[in-house]
């Protein structure tokens, strides 16, 4: 049983991403003609800012279907690891996109504090407001559950963009009802820069985490003592040891490799065997990943000191690791 079962990375996984991508899109345009509709008649910058940041979402969603629908095709010549980077490029574009959107947004703001400004129709714009953090909430959550059943990058970002929008209508609204509390009219301005900076910090959190992945950064400490645990509790006897394991991702993908030593005497067939099987076990710990095993004679390394990756010799009886 995988310790990742709940992660479904077969070929369901793909029609669950694109139908959860195409959702978000419909979502998102009927939002944004709502807060354009309202901010006009309105007059309130945070509203526009809303829209704003709403079109920007749907940029990102449409960014995530494209890319998860390309992450989806199989290997070629051109790419004989597979498209699956896509979703996390696509991850990426999108937090620039938010960035981009923040600017507009603290833009507008600033004119309309210098400038000032009237908001009128207050209970309008309130109550398009609400309805829109209300859905997107709903919304995200729907996305973060298919991110985290297909481990997909692409909406795992289109799902916190939205989720950064609820949160910021959260704040509109509030500040809605203190204008129409006070009367104090720069306080519509005062939030839409509040909102810009809640979507600067979510942008570039996103640029960051995706930037990552497309620079090979290695597995999480948890995921590779997972392939460890894998290797060690391994019982054939003839596996001896391990060393030079790495281990990235791609997409939703892990690619693992590593050399495994075997006992003096193994047979060529007997290592082959074994390591399918040892494969096997690797992907039971982490699920969807591609194992590729080198295999190595016992005293076939010459003595050096031991790399980052490696694992000490152990004592016997248990699944020795070589220094290598």
């Amino acid at each position: 049983m995988s310790v990742l079962g709940a992660t479904d990375t077969g070929p369901g996984a793909d029609h669950r991403k694109a139908r959860a991508a195409r959702f978000s899109i419909l979502s998102n345009s009927g939002l944004i003609a709502l807060k354009v509709v309202a901010g006009v008649l309105t007059g309130s910058v945070a509203i526009i800012t809303e829209a704003v940041h709403s079109a920007v979402d749907l940029v990102a969603s449409v960014v995530a279907y494209f890319s998860v629908r390309k992450a989806e095709e199989p290997a070629d010549r051109s790419h004989p690891y597979g498209h699956e980077k896509v979703e996390n490029l696509a991850a990426a574009l999108e937090g620039v996109l938010i960035v981009l959107g923040a600017a507009i947004i603290i833009y507008e703001a600033i004119r309309k504090l210098s400038e000032g400004a009237q908001v009128e129709k207050l209970g309008l714009g309130i109550a398009v407001i609400a309805f829109s953090a209300a859905v997107n909430f709903a919304v995200s959550g729907y996305l973060y559950g298919q991110a985290k059943l297909t481990d997909s990058p692409a909406l795992e970002g289109d799902a916190a963009h939205l989720r950064t929008d609820a949160f910021t209508s959260i704040g509109v609204l509030v500040a809605l009802a203190l204008v129409a509390i006070t009367g104090v009219h720069e306080l519509d301005a005062v939030a839409a820069l509040v909102v810009a900076c809640a979507i600067v910090f979510a942008g570039v959190r996103l640029v960051t985490r995706s930037s990552r992945v497309l620079v090979d950064e290695a597995l999480p400490e948890d995921e590779l003592e997972r392939i460890g645990q894998a290797i060690q509790g391994y019982g054939a006897s003839e596996v001896i040891g391990y060393h030079k394991l790495r281990a990235r991702r791609a997409g939703s993908r892990r690619y693992i490799d590593l050399h495994v030593q075997f006992a003096r005497g193994t047979t060529l067939e007997r290592a082959h065997q074994l390591s399918h099987e040892l494969q096997h076990e690797i992907r039971d710990q982490v699920g969807g990943a591609d194992v590729l095993i080198h295999l190595e004679p016992e005293d076939a390394l010459e003595p050096r000191e031991p790399g980052p990756l490696d694992t000490p010799r152990t004592s016997a009886g248990q699944r020795p690791v070589s220094e290598g």
